[in-house]
C-alpha cells in the first residue's frame, strides 16, 4: 500500500483552513489502498501528525520520519496547503528533487497562478476577460488614491496579489478608505492587486483531469449577505448561499465550463482546481481567479459540486493518486 502524505499547514494566515481541508482528505481517502498521514507544515517545522496530539518529525532530506523504530518513505503528495508554500511551487519544487510526485501543478503553473496579477494578464493573451486592475508590489511604492480612481474608478476591490480565503480583501467605496486598505493587503502578502470592481452574479467552477478523462463539475451560485464574498460570508454559517447547480442558462453554464477546461490547459493544472467568475449584467464572463488547490472541507465548493454530480470524493481522490 502506498504511503500518502496529507500536506496541510503553510504559512500564512490560511493555515487554519487547509488543516480542515487536509481532515476531509483524510477521511474520504480508500484506506483500503492507502496509508495516509496528515503533515503539518508550519515556520517551527515540519511533522506528521499521531494520535493523542503526538507528532513525529519529518527528515527534509529526503521526507520520511521514524515511527516506531521503523523509517517510513512517502510515495505520493497530496498538496492541500491554501498559500505558501504550497500554492506557490515552491513545495513542488522540493519534491521535483525527490522524485515524489503531488497531487497538483507543478512549479512554473504554481508560480504564474499564485500570482494574480500576472496570471490575469498571461490569460488576457487567450482572450479571457478580467476586471482591469493595478499592481502595487512594495510598502513604499507611491501613487496617489486621486490616480488609481482615475484608472479604475469606484468602487474597487483592494486585496493581496498572493493570497486566498478573502484574507486582507477590502471593498472600496469611498476614496478615503483605499489607504487603509492597502495596508490591510500588504498585511497578508508581498504585493497588493487592485481591481476594478465588478458587480454581477458571482459562481465558480470545478474542473479536473486523470489519465483516462476529464470531469467538469457542476457550477456553484455565491449569493452572499455582506457587499461581496469576503471572508466572513465565506466561514460564517448563515452569511451565504451557495446553489449548486447555478442558476443560469444553458448557454452561460456550457461557455463557463468550457473556458475552465480552456484554463486548466493554458495554465497546465493538474489534479483538481476551482476557477471563480463574475457574470456581469450584460451576461459577460469575467474571470476573477484560479485556485489550484481549492478548499476541500465538508462545506467547501468542491465537495459539494462532486455531491451534486453523484461523484464520490473517495473515488476521485484515488483517480488523481492513481493517474500522476
Amino acid at each position: 500500500m502506498k504511503n500518502v502524505a496529507i500536506v496541510s499547514g503553510g504559512y500564512s494566515s490560511e493555515c487554519v483552513i487547509s488543516l480542515k481541508s487536509a481532515e476531509e482528505v483524510y477521511l474520504s481517502i480508500d484506506k483500503t489502498r492507502y496509508n495516509p498521514y496528515i503533515v503539518l507544515i508550519t515556520r517551527n517545522g515540519w511533522t506528521v501528525q499521531g494520535g493523542n496530539k503526538t507528532e513525529f518529525p519529518i527528515n527534509k532530506n529526503d521526507f520520511s520520519f521514524i515511527y516506531k523504530g521503523k523509517q517510513i518513505r512517502f510515495d505520493f503528495a497530496y498538496i492541500i496547503i491554501h498559500g505558501t508554500p504550497g500554492e506557490d511551487g515552491l513545495l513542488q519544487g522540493y519534491l521535483d528533487i525527490l522524485n515524489i510526485p503531488y497531487s497538483c501543478c507543478g512549479v512554473l503553473s504554481a508560480s504564474i497562478t499564485f500570482n494574480k496579477y500576472f496570471c490575469n494578464n498571461y490569460l488576457r493573451g487567450f482572450g479571457v476577460e478580467t476586471a482591469k486592475s493595478i499592481l502595487l508590489k512594495q510598502r513604499e511604492q507611491i501613487i496617489s488614491p486621486e490616480r488609481i480612481i482615475d484608472k479604475l474608478g469606484l468602487p474597487l476591490i483592494v486585496k493581496p496579489n498572493d493570497g486566498g480565503s478573502s484574507f486582507g480583501v477590502t471593498k472600496v467605496t469611498n476614496i478615503t478608505q483605499i489607504q487603509l486598505a492597502i495596508r490591510n493587503a500588504f498585511n497578508e502578502g508581498e504585493g497588493v492587486l487592485i481591481e476594478s470592481f465588478i458587480p454581477g452574479t458571482e459562481i465558480t467552477c470545478g474542473y479536473y483531469k486523470t489519465k483516462n478523462k476529464q470531469v467538469t463539475l457542476p457550477i456553484t451560485e455565491i449569493i452572499s449577505k455582506n457587499d461581496f464574498f469576503d471572508f466572513e460570508a465565506k466561514y460564517n454559517p448563515g452569511m451565504v448561499e451557495e446553489i449548486t447547480p447555478a442558476r443560469i442558462s444553458k448557454k452561460l453554464t456550457d461557455e463557463i465550463q468550457t473556458l475552465t477546461a480552456h484554463i486548466y490547459d493554458w495554465v497546465g493544472a493538474k489534479g483538481i482546481i476551482r476557477i471563480d467568475y463574475i457574470i456581469s449584467p450584460e451576461k459577460e464572463i469575467k474571470m476573477l481567479e484560479v485556485n489550484t488547490i481549492p478548499g476541500m472541507t465538508a462545506t467547501s465548493f468542491i465537495p459539494q459540486q462532486i455531491r451534486a454530480a453523484g461523484l464520490n470524493l473517495k473515488e476521485i481522490l484515488t483517480e488523481i493518486i492513481e493517474s500522476i
